[in-house]
């Protein structure tokens, strides 16, 4: 069982075309605190600041290991039929995190959350290129095994009108995404391109999610059906 910690509905329809019925448990985690928490460890230890890859797995380990402590006490996190991995765990549900953030000119930009900021992005990056990021964290919850990464795409934008990124801003979509767009909805008309895998820009990259749950003994196909 895939138990997916967020309230993306890109990410739970990007799983739902792959064959993959997640439970969804979205987290309680304040993503402000967890990125001031992590610059504060890395300048108590005299490091340079987090990158975005650091921040985006640093939001995506907080959010797995939140629901997978919100369900540790919950009988119904350990049932249901799942696949069989090494030593015999037949259906251990895998928490799945995820977080992503836009990197354009050296800055780091996650979701704007207001009218204003978005419009203010997307004027400073209409014709332009970005990084997007997506950290991806997956904790087991029969024994607490993790395995984590991160996918990048690079995305090139197009140029709408200032009439344009008004219209698209008040219908909201915007708001709540890395980056203030996205690909598989009102948004993708204005994204001229992707380098890297798509899935990656929606939220949840299916390649690299293959790869870890490989890493926890769970084979891609056994999820199907």
């Amino acid at each position: 069982m895939i138990i997916l910690a967020s309230k993306s509905t890109g990410r739970l329809a990007t799983l739902r075309a792959a064959g993959i019925e997640p439970r969804v448990e979205v987290s309680s985690v304040n993503e402000g605190s967890v990125l001031a928490a992590l610059a504060q460890q890395r300048a108590a230890a005299g490091e340079d600041s987090p990158s975005p890859s650091e921040q985006v797995l640093a939001l995506a380990r907080a959010k797995a290991l939140d629901v997978a402590a919100a369900l540790s006490g919950d009988p119904a996190g350990d049932a249901g039929p799942g696949p069989v991995g090494p030593g015999g765990r037949a259906g251990a549900p895998i928490v799945v995190g995820c977080d992503s953030m836009l990197e354009i000119d050296g800055a780091v930009v996650g979701k704007p959350r207001t009218p204003e900021t978005a419009r203010e992005r997307w004027l400073a990056m209409r014709g332009r290129t970005g990084v997007l990021r997506t950290g991806h964290a997956l904790v087991r919850l029969a024994d607490g095994a993790g395995a984590e990464g991160v996918s990048s795409a690079i995305v090139h934008f197009g140029e709408p009108s200032e009439a344009e990124i008004d219209a698209y801003i008040a219908t909201g979509e915007p708001l709540w995404c890395a980056g203030a767009f996205t690909i598989d909805g009102l948004g993708g008309a204005f994204i001229e391109g992707i380098e890297g895998d798509p899935h990656g820009v929606v939220g949840i990259s299916l390649p690299l999610l293959r790869g870890l749950l490989a890493e926890l003994g769970v084979t891609w196909t056994d999820l199907w059906g």
